[in-house]
C-alpha cells in the first residue's frame, strides 16, 4: 500500500491567480503574489498539491475546454522553472444555467459539493485528516467541510504568507 499524504487543495481564480472574471487565456493570467512559492513549499514538504476548480465559462460559452487545458498546460510550465508542480488539476465545467447545452447540467464535482475534492482522494493515498482547502468563496470553505477536511477563506495579500500561517494555525489544531 502506497504512504498516506496530506494534500493541499487551491481554488483557482483569486487564490492562485488573481480573478479578472474567466480567465482563459495566458495573456489575462496574473500570479497572485506568493502562489508559487506555496505550491513549491508544500511540494518540498511532500504534500499533494491539488486545484479544484469551477469553470462554468465553458458552459456559458465564454471559452472552450481546450482553452482552459491550454492555460493549465501553460501555468504547469510556468511553475516547473519555479521548481513547482500541481499533481493534478481538477475542473468543473458544468452549470445548470449554462448556454452550452453539453455542459448545461447541475453536478456533484462543481463547488460547494465535495466531487472534485472526494475524486482527487480517490485518485491519490491522500491522508485527509491532515489535509486542507484555500479558497476565496464560501462554496470553497463548504466543499471542503462536505469533502471531511478543513477549509480556509483567503481574502487576497501574499499566498505564501497566508499558507504558513494557515498551516501553523492547522497544525495547532484550528480545523477551519
Amino acid at each position: 500500500m502506497t504512504d498516506l499524504r496530506p494534500a493541499l487543495f487551491l481554488d483557482r481564480d483569486g487564490v492562485i491567480n488573481v480573478d479578472k472574471g474567466y480567465v482563459s487565456r495566458v495573456e489575462d493570467f496574473e500570479w497572485i503574489d506568493g502562489a508559487a512559492e506555496t505550491i513549491a513549499a508544500f511540494n518540498s514538504r511532500g504534500w499533494y498539491v491539488f486545484i479544484v476548480t469551477n469553470q462554468s465559462g465553458i458552459a456559458r460559452n465564454y471559452y472552450s475546454e481546450a482553452d482552459m487545458h491550454t492555460l493549465h498546460e501553460w501555468m504547469q510550465s510556468e511553475l516547473k522553472t519555479r521548481g513547482a508542480h500541481i499533481d493534478r488539476i481538477y475542473h468543473c465545467p458544468f452549470h445548470d444555467e449554462g448556454e452550452n447545452p453539453a455542459y448545461r447540467k447541475a453536478s456533484f464535482d462543481r463547488k460547494p459539493s465535495p466531487g472534485m475534492l472526494l475524486q482527487a482522494m480517490s485518485d491519490f493515498p491522500v491522508k485527509r485528516e491532515q489535509s486542507f482547502l484555500i479558497g476565496d468563496k464560501e462554496t470553497d470553505i463548504s466543499a471542503a467541510q462536505a469533502a471531511g477536511i478543513a477549509g480556509f477563506l483567503f481574502r487576497g495579500g501574499n499566498l505564501a504568507e497566508f499558507a504558513e500561517w494557515t498551516l501553523a494555525s492547522f497544525e495547532d489544531g484550528n480545523r477551519g
